[in-house]
C-alpha cells in the first residue's frame, strides 16, 4: 500500500481513478473497476468517478 494517492500514467483505462485507488489500497484493479460499474448501475458511480478524477492529482 502506497502512501500517496495519484493517478498513474501507465495501467489506466480512462482517467486512472480506479488504478490510483487500487494502487493506494493494494486491491486488484478489476475489483475496483467492477465496484464502479456496480455503483454506476445504481446511479452514483459516475458522479463519484468524475469527482475523484478532478480531486486526485496526476502522477508527475
Amino acid at each position: 500500500m502506497t502512501t500517496t494517492l495519484v493517478r498513474p500514467r501507465n495501467g489506466k483505462l480512462l482517467a486512472g481513478v480506479c488504478a490510483a485507488l487500487a494502487n493506494r489500497f493494494g486491491l486488484p484493479k478489476f475489483l475496483v473497476r467492477l465496484g464502479f460499474i456496480v455503483f454506476g448501475l445504481v446511479g452514483v458511480g459516475e458522479l463519484v468517478y468524475i469527482a475523484l478524477w478532478i480531486i486526485i492529482p496526476k502522477e508527475s
